[in-house]
């Protein structure tokens, strides 16, 4: 028999002295919230802000240091009222206006020689026809040779070392930069525009609904391709670390893009859950959120939940629609994930370190996994008492955090900065019928 919701041990229990335990039903991460570790304020600016002085000039990942990051994939270029994706910049054009921009990342996690080392992997032609004419321009060699340079001195090469490098070592050295497989997707903006501080950060939740989803458009671009370039990659993570905090290199806006050769460590314990009983997802997920007025938000095509069973607090936007792989869905569809994954950042603001996490089904599985993304809020530090225990305390439990993000919700909406569209916690219908297992889905 399929084993069902109800036979499971509940998510969520609260004990008479207040404590919350939280199970999560898809990883098994036992988590509680004590009463009285939450009263402290989330949201700090930096201390100290200074003047910004020089736009476009803050980081390695702004617009007027383009040439300290490796040869562009692909970009997201206004068009009238909307945006188009252009591949394979000529070293020329970097230089033209642009809002989001994928690059290879620097410094790899499963580096290009991994692929090339334990399966083989040779680079698709296009990839190395693309390598080969951007080599072929003096300026694009160049390019490429002076960011291999910095690469190698960052990694411990001395400047006597890399100039006794043959010619051909350095040339292929330069694979990676086209055939690799981590990216990452580069917003325009480092400051608000019109920022006089360096606290006036542009994170995900200010930009418009629009440009976010044109980073979301080139985003799900990126992880498509990702997979079609390389047969060995059984799934692709998508991430976004926010604020140095959560990990990130830099306080620029940018999601990475990892290909991997095995399933994530979620979808291995998730696959056997969702073989037994098809509606799983939709039981542990959504629909128990619903039944503990946990929805935080919705629109036709995705929900948003406050989550439970995270080492941090969590938010979570699940699609709705019966398509598994993010490339796959309809236009609308990623217009409203993206538009409440985007709400979900504005009400988070500027100042918490989050990470962006997404889960989709590995391109091994025959089981439905629905696409969703998790925003999780980095406010406390993992100690001791979680390490030895295995027990995690998060100081937000999902009610007040649900009790937190829907205020502000109704404000960025009465200011005009949430995409239309979208209905908020008490609005909600509840109910998420279309997540539901589709028999007919291949």
């Amino acid at each position: 028999m399929p084993q069902r919701i109800e036979d499971f041990t509940p998510p969520l229990t609260r004990l008479p002295d207040g404590t919350i335990k939280q199970l999560n039903p898809f990883s098994g991460t036992e988590v509680w919230t004590v009463p009285g570790r939450a009263n402290r304020p989330l949201d700090q600016a930096p201390q100290n802000p200074q003047p910004v002085e020089e736009v476009g000039h803050n980081c390695a990942f702004c617009w007027d240091r383009i040439l300290e990051t490796p040869p562009e994939k692909a970009r997201i270029v206004r068009d009238g009222d909307d945006a188009r994706i252009v591949r394979d910049i000529p070293v020329d054009d970097l230089a033209e206006p642009w809002e989001f921009r994928r690059i290879p990342n620097l410094f790899e996690i499963v580096p290009f020689d991994y692929w090339r080392q334990n399966y083989d992997y040779r680079m698709p032609v296009a990839c190395h026809e693309r390598m080969d004419r951007y080599l072929a321009d003096p300026a694009g060699r160049a390019h490429v040779m002076s960011v291999l340079r910095q690469k190698a001195f960052a990694s411990g090469m001395s400047e006597i070392a890399w100039d006794a490098l043959p010619e051909n070592e350095r040339t292929a050295m330069a694979a990676s930069f086209f055939g690799g497989g981590h990216d990452l997707i580069v917003a325009r903006r480092h400051f608000v525009d019109g920022a006089t501080d360096t606290s006036q950060l542009a994170s995900a939740g200010t930009l418009t609904p629009q440009e976010h989803q044109w980073y979301m458009r080139l985003t799900i671009d990126a992880m498509r391709d990702l997979y079609e370039k390389n047969r060995y990659a059984k799934y692709v993570q998508v991430f976004q670390n926010w604020l140095k905090p959560a990990g990130a290199s830099f306080d620029h806006l940018h999601k990475q893009l990892v290909a991997i050769d095995e399933r994530s460590v979620n979808s291995r314990v998730e696959v056997p859950k969702a073989r037994a009983n098809p509606n799983y997802f939709n039981e542990a997920g959504p629909d128990y959120a619903a039944s503990q007025n946990l929805v935080i938000a919705e629109n036709r095509h995705a929900v948003a939940i406050a989550g439970f069973g995270h080492r941090y607090p969590t938010l979570e936007v699940w699609s709705r629609s019966a398509a598994c792989q993010p490339w796959d869905h309809g236009a609308a569809e990623v217009r409203d994930v993206s538009d409440l994954v985007h709400a979900m950042h504005a009400a988070t603001g500027t100042h918490i370190p989050t990470n962006e996490e997404w889960y989709s089904r590995p391109m091994d599985v025959d089981v439905p996994i629905p696409w969703r993304i998790l925003i999780k809020w980095r406010t406390s530090t993992l100690a001791g008492f979680e390490g030895g225990t295995k027990i995690y305390v998060n100081t937000i439990d999902p009610w007040s955090l649900r009790d937190r993000v829907v205020p502000r919700l109704l404000e960025l909406r009465a200011e005009g900065k949430l995409a239309s569209g979208i209905n908020i916690a008490t609005e909600c219908s509840c109910r998420v019928n279309s997540l539901r297992y589709n028999p007919n889905l291949q």
